[in-house]
């Protein structure tokens, strides 16, 4: 995994694709809100991309090694 992952709570909307597409790598917190789980970085970089486009609220945020945010 090339990308640092982040979920934006303040824009996640709770649709749970992210965690039933790719469970290793999100869950929900205690406000049923998405976040990164440990297990992210067993997930490809074309598995995070396809994470962050699914998004419906576009709270997944992918960054290079610069901190440069990818596109998605």
């Amino acid at each position: 995994m090339a990308y640092t992952v982040t979920v934006d709570t303040d824009e996640c909307l709770s649709s749970g694709k992210c965690v039933a597409d790719y469970p290793e790598g999100f869950d929900f917190d205690d406000d049923d809100l998405a976040v990164v789980a440990p297990g992210v970085s067993s997930l490809s970089d074309d598995q995070l991309l396809r994470a962050a486009r699914n998004c419906p609220a576009r709270a997944i945020h992918l960054f290079d090694a610069d901190g440069a945010e990818i596109a998605t």
